[in-house]
């Protein structure tokens, strides 16, 4: 089971319609699975998904 570690958290807004109702809304993260180099399984957002996959890519 991937271990969630990031330090982000969700956006929080309203929904506008066009007669300016306001509903609250929130935006989750886009977490995703990600196996690091020493074999570990973390669930980090796609941003440093992309981070450590770039770091992987290099390092080899």
């Amino acid at each position: 089971m991937a271990v969630k570690c990031t330090s982000r958290k969700p956006l929080f807004g309203n929904r506008r319609s066009h007669a300016l109702n306001a509903t609250k809304h929130t935006q989750k993260l886009n977490l995703q699975n990600v196996t690091l180099s020493d074999g570990t399984k973390v669930k980090v957002s796609t941003r440093e998904a992309k981070k450590y996959r770039k770091d992987i890519k290099e390092s080899k």
